[in-house]
Parts: structure tokens; sequence; C-alpha cells
């Protein structure tokens, strides 16, 4: 199976409370109050400084927004499976996680969720939420059944057919 089909692209999860185009709204709105600030100013007060300074810190801001909500530099959220591990990662800034083979003793397929059990006792549940579309969803299905035949990982399956 070609690489570009182990790995499945997962949305960023929808945990903020202000949604992506509120937060691009938001600092969209920072940056022209800025602007605007800088441009009627002119000089006047000992503190101008203090515009440029708020100005650099909108953008930085609405940068980190698209970056952790858009694939600017690629995908950033996916789940992967390699012969040997299934590799999650949630975000940009967040650490992936890894299971390798020797340690899982079962995949479990349970409503919006992916459970991972392994062989110590831990059990890690990946959201299913964060995969769009029923193509996507079949996919991941699929990509899970073949692996765990594969590895001979027990699968319990507990969802209709997508």
């Amino acid at each position: 199976m070609p690489p570009a089909f182990t790995r499945i692209r997962l949305q960023p999860a929808n945990t903020a409370r202000i949604p992506f185009w509120g937060q691009l709204f938001i600092g969209t709105l920072w940056i022209l109050y800025t602007i605007f600030l800088i441009w009627s100013d002119s000089g006047l007060n000992d503190y101008h400084f203090l515009h440029y300074l708020f100005l650099i810190f909108s953008f930085v801001y609405v940068g980190y927004v698209l970056v952790h909500n858009a694939p600017i530099f690629g995908t950033q959220s996916y789940l992967e499976f390699t012969p040997g591990y299934i590799v999650h990662k949630s975000g940009l800034f967040r650490a992936k996680q890894v299971f390798p083979v020797e340690e899982i003793g079962l995949l479990e397929f349970v409503p919006q969720q992916l459970r991972v059990s392994l062989k110590n006792g831990e059990m890690y549940a990946l959201s299913l939420r964060e995969v769009k579309g029923s193509r996507r969803k079949r996919i991941l299905r699929e990509q899970v059944r073949s692996f765990a035949s594969k590895n001979n990982i027990p699968l319990h399956d507990n969802l209709p057919p997508v």
C-alpha cells in the first residue's frame, strides 16, 4: 500500500470557545484598529511604540490561528498506520502518540472513538469526530481492519457499516 494511503488526515478538534472565523475576525479587527491608532496618533503620545508592539502581537495571533487550524505547513493532525506502529498526531503544537504493535492488546471501534488498549492495561481513546466525510471514515475502518489482521490484534467493531 502506498504511503499516501496509510495516513488519514484529521480535522482539528473544535475545542476552542471561539470558532476559527471568529478568531480570524478578532485578529483582523485588532490589526485594523492598531493601524488606525498609528495613523491617527502621529507621534503625539509618548507611548507610541506600544501601538507597534500590539500590532506585532496581533500578527502573531493571526499567524497562530492560521497555523493551528489550516493545513498551511502540511497535515498537522493525522492518524497513520505503519507496519509496526499506529501514530496519532492531534495538532501542530502537540506531541505524537506512538503505539507499537507489540504493546497493543485490543483495538475497538465504539461510537465516535477508536480505543487502543495496551497489554499493560492502559487505554487510549482516539476521537473519530475529527475524521470528516464518509469516504475517510470508510478508509479508516479498512486501515484498522487490515492493520489488526496483519498483526493478529483482536478487533471489536461495534459500529454500523458506513
